[in-house]
């Protein structure tokens, strides 16, 4: 998805209250949109608050007690089926719907993956990373613990941030709106990346700048294949 079939999505959507209802009741509720389970007089319901509340309040002489659980609120795009990809998903972390995970990626716990942002063959996302709006990693990329690669909806950017092939974005580093990492560079841990970064070079700093070239026995940066 791009950035502006993105926008389009979320003005045109129905805004939904995401809720489970936890539901004591002498017999099972009618609750029309929503999914219902249980039996004995006691029942879990999935839907929207806006197409429940007023069902639960019209019933209540046969509910004895219900407990509302709020997952979001007036969601737009909701959650990616996680089913739908072939890689590695650790608990915790929070992919979009709209975006793309490659074969063999690896998505660590608290990354948070937006919608549009293409994850490459075999790219790893560590803990509390995040990966903005159509921002594109590429295959076998290292994502370090809590660095942010910018999304490109807000701001806008016509140009979305990338990634290249084999980088390595050390861990809390930055990488701003349209900025492009090269194959094989090497972003040090806490760098605030403005300005693009050719394949192979190593940039540190606030700002990051180019301080060299990976040397090809850079072991920090090597790619462990059997994580994937």
């Amino acid at each position: 998805m791009t950035g502006k079939e993105i926008s389009e999505r979320i003005k045109k959507s129905e805004r939904k209250t995401p809720v489970k209802a936890y539901i004591s009741s002498v017999v099972k509720p009618m609750l029309p949109k929503c999914r219902i389970f249980g039996e004995n007089g006691f029942f879990v319901a999935f839907g929207a608050w806006e197409d429940m509340e007023k069902s639960l309040a019209e019933q209540s002489e046969i509910i004895n007690c219900c407990e509302i659980e709020i997952i979001s609120r007036k969601n737009a795009l909701g959650k990616a089926d996680l089913l739908s990809f072939d890689a590695r998903i650790e608990e915790g972390a929070y992919i979009r719907e709209g975006a793309e995970i490659g074969k063999g990626a690896i998505v660590m716990h608290g990354a948070i993956i937006n919608s549009g942002a293409k994850i490459g063959e075999g790219a790893m996302i560590d803990m509390n990373a995040v990966v903005g709006s159509c921002a594109e990693i590429g295959k076998n990329a290292h994502i370090g613990a809590c660095a942010v690669i910018a999304g490109v909806l807000e701001p806008p950017s016509a140009v979305p941030t990338r990634i290249g092939s084999g980088a390595f974005i050390g861990a809390g580093a930055v990488v701003l709106e349209g900025v492009s990492v090269g194959d094989n560079a090497v972003i040090g841990a806490g760098a605030v990346v403005t300005r693009d970064v050719p394949s192979s070079t190593v940039a540190v700093g606030v700002p990051a700048r180019a301080t060299g070239k990976r040397a090809a026995d850079f072991a920090k940066a090597d790619i462990n294949g059997d994580l994937r």
